[in-house]
């Protein structure tokens, strides 16, 4: 049994009425699922709808290792930080997808004591929100070949199908498939294949609803795939649209727990960020603003992409804004940007000061990125037992250089004692910002072409595009059909700040390879695919699954 998982179970969980108290909800407006979780009702936003919103805190990282540098320790760390400074506050954070569960991540929930609980719940069956998500989207496919097989009065061609199945298992087999096989009375063979789950565009179209009502229009223009007459198919044109509403309406509701302090904590949706925007709900988030002074919450992966896409999308598309950003950094990450290897792990907790030194520049493009934005910018140490105090500083003297304010924390060990330092200069951060003027890096009405060009040259620092005929040809498709004027959400490896994943640093001289395009109607964003992105994980040699086991009376191991 790992520490994590021993640290848990050490905890003793507070009855969710306890959580809701703190908050003001009624059990009127909760819906509970057991003694430690349940669902917010959005008759909330009604109940305080002439209450300001509290100051929205977002987190966000370096450029990570494959292990992470505890974005999301570090945002249940900040949450547990503020009410130990007596500031009212809750955390908002995503769900973990049960495919890289038993993958190669493992648990998805924190760690250490900034842990949201019930740990077992959260990373596996969560309140049923990712089943119901696979029901929706596999329910669109059912009407579409459904829809096909008897008598196909739309004329859709089956060689231009845009929409594939999906479930919440990493599973590489399921990429490519044919359905229909075995004679006309299993419908009409065809190609077809699986994305997991965190990655259908059903997922994002969740996270990025503000009510029921847009969470149905939002269904109804899912791109499903075009007609001989290469006109557009929508999820309305099957009529399918309100019956996935139905199998979302539990879904919709934010998850409340709490964390390993009894801090409240909104759990909602989990598209991933590289291919998809990466944040939790917007509706768990506009919740969260009405019932705490200080909501935190984070983006995934580094800030080239989660930040920039919470931004540019979210917040677009929202209307809520950052008060602060705060870009978590590790000594182990800096290294593996100044050249050390990554395996074995060991050489990462190694003094080297060349390296570090070399590897810093990776947090600096990540800080002045964030600047563009306009909201107060700071920097946190997730700082681990075997950093060295010259890195520390060595970190801290770039900040003073940049001019943004550089904290330590160590959430993982002390929870939220370890984090007041962070807390105070956060919350000093977001009382300061008292005039937000929302700043985007490009304007809607520029082309798509010019957008790309943006992000790539402001974020990535790339020198050009280049654009493949393939995309070349989507982008035009999709431009002419009306949607050229939506954001771009752009898909490309997590390990770089480029396109290519074993470029570390900040990589010089290169241009970016755009090779596809994808339309996420619903969701509201085009898909500019950088590089090869599997939509479907596959397993590794030796899976988190292997370690996991559960005994005669419940108890689960190996989660972590």
């Amino acid at each position: 049994m790992n520490s994590d998982l021993e640290i848990a179970r050490q905890v003793k969980l507070e009855n969710i009425q306890s959580q809701m108290e703190q908050l003001g909800i009624t059990e009127d407006e909760f819906e509970y699922y057991g003694k430690y979780t349940g669902k917010v009702r959005l008759k909330v936003f009604d109940k305080f709808a002439d209450r300001p919103d509290g100051k929205l805190i977002l987190v966000t990282a370096m450029t990570p290792t494959s292990h992470g540098e505890g974005k999301t320790l570090t945002t249940i760390g900040l949450g547990q930080g503020l009410n130990q400074i007596g500031k009212k506050g809750i955390i908002a954070i995503r769900e973990p997808s049960v495919g890289p569960v038993f993958g190669i991540k493992g648990g998805a929930a924190g760690g250490g004591h900034s842990q949201v609980l019930p740990m077992e719940l959260i990373n596996l069956h969560f309140n049923g929100d990712i089943s119901a998500i696979a029901a929706a989207h596999n329910l669109l496919a059912a009407m579409l070949d459904n829809h096909i097989l008897k008598g196909n009065d739309l004329g859709i061609d089956v060689t231009s199908i845009l929409w594939n199945r999906t479930m919440d298992m990493n599973d590489r087999s399921l990429r490519q498939i044919v359905v229909g096989l075995g004679g006309r009375v299993n419908g009409v063979p065809r190609e077809s294949g699986f994305v997991i789950t965190a990655a259908s565009e059903v997922m994002a179209i969740l996270a990025l609803a503000t009510s029921r009502t847009d969470l149905k229009r939002r269904l109804g223009e899912i791109a499903v795939g075009y007609t001989y007459d290469k006109n557009l198919v929508k999820a309305k044109d099957l009529g399918a649209h309100k019956a996935m509403a139905v199998l979302l309406n539990d879904a919709i509701m934010p998850n409340l727990v709490q964390t390993s302090e009894h801090t409240p904590a909104l759990v909602h949706a989990g598209p991933f960020a590289n291919i998809a925007h990466g944040t939790n709900s917007v509706i768990a988030d506009k919740i969260a603003l009405k019932l705490a002074d200080y909501v935190v919450t984070e983006c995934g992966f580094g800030a080239d992409l989660g930040a920039e896409k919470f931004f540019d999308i979210v917040c677009r598309n929202s209307g809520i804004w950052p008060s602060t950003v705060v870009i978590v950094a590790t000594c182990r990450a800096v290294k593996l940007h100044g050249g050390v290897p990554e395996k074995p792990e060991e050489t990462l907790y190694e003094e080297n000061p060349e390296a570090f030194k070399a590897g810093l520049g990776n947090l600096e493009a990540h800080v002045r990125n964030m600047k563009k934005f306009g909201a107060p910018v700071m920097v946190t140490i997730n700082r681990f037992p075997k950093d060295h105090p010259s890195e520390i500083e060595m970190i801290q003297e770039l900040c003073r250089g940049l001019e943004v304010p550089c904290v330590a924390h160590e959430a993982y060990a002390k929870g939220g004692k370890g984090a007041i330092e962070l807390a105070r200069k956060a919350v000093e951060l977001a009382d300061g910002y008292t005039d937000p003027q929302p700043k985007f890096l490009y304007d809607l009405e520029q082309s798509v072409e010019e957008k790309i060009k943006i992000v790539a040259t402001e974020i990535y620092g790339a020198d050009a595009v280049y654009f493949e005929k393939r995309a070349q040809s989507k982008i035009k498709r999709f431009t002419d059909l009306g949607y050229g004027n939506l954001p771009i959400c752009i898909a490309k490896t997590q390990s770089s700040l480029s396109d290519n994943p074993k470029a570390k640093g900040v990589p010089k001289n290169w241009t970016m390879t755009v090779s596809d395009a994808q339309l996420s109607a619903g969701a509201g964003f085009l898909v500019i695919i950088s590089g090869n992105m599997m939509l479907m994980p596959g397993l590794p040699k030796f899976p988190a699954a292997m370690n996991m086991d559960v005994d005669e009376n419940g108890e689960i191991t190996g989660l972590f």
